[in-house]
């Protein structure tokens, strides 16, 4: 199966936010290369919170470029089997993790965000993923500073998109 097909199978499986959903589902059929970075009408991306061994905090990275507490995420590349592979390795380059396990269940949400030009949005499928006793975080290029925080934390550093993703996350719990 091709990402594109997986893209599709897992958004028409994704049950919330029936809105932002159909308008995924509307872009990639309008972009057949609606999942690559090329894509400058707006692109699919992956990213997963990291969450403690013992549910108590989460990892969050600070963004080189965007200078802002995120989850890890990014673009999908070509080696990708599937959305959720993108999330999980994405995960693990950008918290030097090895063994993270995702939560079962698919995308905890979706994210659309503008970003500036030449492209305009991502379209954010985001998972969480659990990281092993005894993990131990390396930042990578794309940031300044990797940092745990307890979930009451989270608001006070972070964006509302990383709070809804973090609520949802949660709730999955």
């Amino acid at each position: 199966m091709s990402l594109y097909d997986d893209a599709v199978l897992v958004l028409k499986g994704y049950e919330d936010q029936p809105e932002l959903r159909r308008l995924y589902l509307d872009h990639l059929e309008a972009h057949p290369d609606g999942l690559w970075k090329a894509c400058h009408a707006g692109h699919i991306t992956a990213s997963a919170l990291v969450v403690d061994p013992s549910r108590e905090r989460v990892l969050l990275t600070l963004h080189r470029k965007l200078q802002m507490w995120l989850q890890m995420g990014g673009h999908c590349e070509p080696e990708d089997t599937s959305v959720q592979a993108a999330a999980l390795r994405e995960a693990t380059e950008e918290s030097g993790i090895a063994g993270l396990t995702l939560l079962p269940g698919g995308p905890v949400r979706l994210d659309r965000h503008p970003i500036p030009a030449p492209c305009h949005w991502h379209l954010d499928v985001q998972y969480a993923v659990l990281a092993p006793p005894g993990a131990v975080q390396e930042i990578s290029d794309e940031s300044l500073d990797l940092r745990w925080f307890g979930y009451d934390e989270v608001a006070d550093v972070a964006d509302d998109s990383v709070v809804r993703l973090l609520e949802a996350t949660r709730a999955r719990l």
